[in-house]
Parts: structure tokens; C-alpha cells; sequence
């Protein structure tokens, strides 16, 4: 944006980014949830043993906060390739 062409700088905006649409998703899912839709992982969810209906019903057993903690720590992972 400002002129800088620098493969570090992309890549660190890559991941920032990244992050930031981890996070996104991850605010919005009670949203999307009372609208009946659900766009986390489906792998991570079936990892943990959680259906789109139990966010869909707002459960918050262990399970379902183990799923929002893996993502969560997706997005943790990128901000720590930028540091």
C-alpha cells in the first residue's frame, strides 16, 4: 500500500491476516449461529465430537469450547510466525 516491496512485509501481512480472519469467523459464530448457519472447521468440530447443531443450540460444554480453543489457537499460531 504505501510503496513498500518487501517478501518479509508480505509475509508477515499474510499471516496477520490470516489471524485476523480466524478471529472474525471465530466473533461472528454466535451471529451466525442464531441464523442457523455455522462456518467453523468441520474437522476440527468432528475432532472434538461437536455438531453445527450444538452451536446452532448455543451449547457451551467442554467439547464445544475445546473447538473455539484450536481455532483460536490457529489464529495464535500466525501472529507468533510474525513476531
Amino acid at each position: 500500500i504505501l510503496g513498500v516491496r518487501d517478501v518479509h512485509a508480505d509475509h508477515a501481512a499474510s499471516h496477520i491476516g490470516k489471524a485476523q480472519g480466524i478471529v472474525t469467523c471465530l466473533r461472528a459464530t454466535p451471529y451466525h449461529s442464531t441464523r442457523q448457519k455455522v462456518f467453523l472447521p468441520l474437522d476440527i468440530c468432528m475432532l472434538h465430537g461437536v455438531s453445527q447443531e450444538d452451536f446452532i443450540r448455543g451449547k457451551q460444554e467442554q467439547n464445544v469450547r475445546d473447538v473455539i480453543y484450536d481455532i483460536a489457537s490457529q489464529a495464535h499460531i500466525h501472529l507468533e510466525h510474525v513476531r
